[in-house]
């Protein structure tokens, strides 16, 4: 076959085409010297298709968010009744870890570019804080009925989130090297532990009295947390996790 007959490649989706370029100028300039002007300009394309696709220039660096929960709320609708609640959210969790595995390099790069960009970083809380209240919604139509139901709905699927984060980012420090499944696997095999039982309450005196300050490694530890009422979940986790070293 000649090469004149070799048909070129294929140009990516528009919407490829303008992350792609986001990144490049990200990286290039810098997130604050960047214009959505100049993204389209690269891109080869004008304003109006930037923002058919992205609200803001915000939206560009968190392109698969929007889908991913999606997948994710679709794949808890989809349980079966029988299926152990605290063992599903921990799935539903990896959905969101296979969105980030599929491309570490683009990962990477935005875990990087997010730490140097306080506004993307408050951006990024308000993405968990979505992946948070599908799971937590998950979980109150399951433990509907239970007087604590929505405590423990909320309580765990914080504690999922912030197990998911902490072995998300060990793996995005170490610039997506090893495998971030086993990695991930480990950290919700505590809250597995702690809270997924059967009928979906935590074994007295088991992992969750430990982790909560209750009967396990050093019984006689007592752990005090002061925190404001209106502080999110994750937070009071993660003040947990501060309080016994585990972060």
């Amino acid at each position: 076959m000649s090469s004149s007959s070799v048909a070129p490649p294929a140009k990516p989706p528009m919407r490829d085409a303008l992350v792609a370029a986001a990144f490049r100028l990200f990286l290039e300039r810098g997130y604050e010297q960047t214009t959505v002007d100049d993204i389209v300009a690269l891109a080869g394309v004008g304003r109006r298709s930037f923002f058919r696709y992205f609200p803001s220039k915000e939206d560009v660096v968190f392109p698969d968010h929007e889908g991913c929960l999606a997948d994710m709320t679709s794949f808890l609708a989809a349980s079966d009744p029988e299926t152990e609640p605290v063992r599903r959210v921990c799935d539903a969790a990896r959905v969101v870890l296979r969105m980030y595995a599929e491309n570490p390099t683009f990962s990477v790069q935005r875990y990087r570019l997010t730490k140097q960009v306080p506004g993307l970083r408050a951006y990024e809380l308000s993405v968990v804080w979505r992946y948070e209240r599908a799971l937590a919604a998950y979980l109150r139509a399951r433990y509907a009925g239970r007087p604590d139901g929505t405590l423990r709905a909320d309580v765990i699927a914080a504690a999922v989130v912030a197990a998911h984060n902490n072995a998300l980012r060990s793996w995005l420090r170490s610039d997506g090297q090893g495998d971030a499944g086993e990695t991930v696997d480990h950290a919700l095999g505590y809250v597995q532990a702690a809270f997924g039982t059967e009928d979906g309450a935590p074994a007295p005196g088991g992992t969750a009295g430990a982790l909560f300050g209750g009967p396990g490694e050093h019984p006689d530890d007592v752990v005090v947390l002061v925190s404001r009422r209106d502080a999110p979940l994750w937070r009071v986790v993660q003040e947990i996790e501060t309080a016994f070293g585990r972060t």
